[in-house]
């Protein structure tokens, strides 16, 4: 039987903007997985909703954010400016942790993390920032490097998806690894390119991804 769910636009105070944001929330969840994109993306992405539905399916919420404002997003598109500013990132996104931990509906929930692209390294830099709210982060074709000093830091439990035809994030994805000193995997789905275009490939991320949250949104950290 499908769960029932609540789904509802958001807006998240983010000291000079509110960011927007979709919230989805199954019936009974303990659990929120927090989506961070960036390189150009947004909260409508096919692949990122398509993830997010089978994660509601298995009973866990997800938010879908817009780290930039419409106006940063619309320069962003023309310029690049924002999508490599991993500070800018980062610091939305805390603030967004920051604003489930204090709604109603949402500051009971163990929170995970999934990031994409530079957003990938946006949320370890979060996950570091806020070591006693983040549990678990799933990063997809990321760019984990970009997070710098902070991977060293992360002590939420981490998982690498990358493509094993993905060439140069590959090669990243096994640095970053390397200086990670939290509970860490890396997952190579053979053959996959970097959107998972291939038949099959993006419900195995979606999969890895529910499994690696079943696993590790276990206990709530207050703070």
């Amino acid at each position: 039987m499908e769960r029932e769910r609540n789904e509802h636009f958001v807006r998240v105070p983010a000291r000079t903007v509110s960011l927007e944001g979709d919230l989805t929330l199954p019936e009974g969840a303990q659990e929120i997985v927090l989506f961070a994109h960036g390189t150009g993306s947004t909260r409508f992405s096919n692949r990122k909703r398509h993830i997010a539905r089978i994660l509601n399916e298995s009973g866990l919420a997800t938010l879908l954010i817009d780290l930039l404002s419409p106006e940063e997003e619309a320069v962003d598109q023309e310029t690049a400016a924002f999508r490599f500013d991993i500070g800018l990132l980062a610091e939305r996104l805390t603030s967004t942790i920051d604003w489930l931990r204090s709604a109603s509906e949402t500051r009971k929930l163990r929170i995970g993390l999934f990031g994409a692209g530079t957003g990938a390294a946006a949320a370890l830099v979060t996950a570091a920032a806020r070591p006693r709210s983040v549990s678990a982060v799933v990063c997809r074709s990321g760019r984990p490097d970009l997070a710098g000093s902070a991977l060293p830091k992360v002590q939420a439990a981490t998982l690498l998806i990358v493509g094993g035809a993905d060439g140069t994030v590959l090669e990243v994805n096994g640095e970053a690894y390397e200086q990670l000193r939290c509970e860490k995997k890396l997952h190579i789905i053979p053959g996959a390119t970097h959107q998972f275009e291939e038949p099959g490939a993006l419900d195995e991320v979606a999969r890895l991804a529910r499994q690696w949250f079943d696993g590790h949104l276990a206990a709530l950290k207050p703070g």
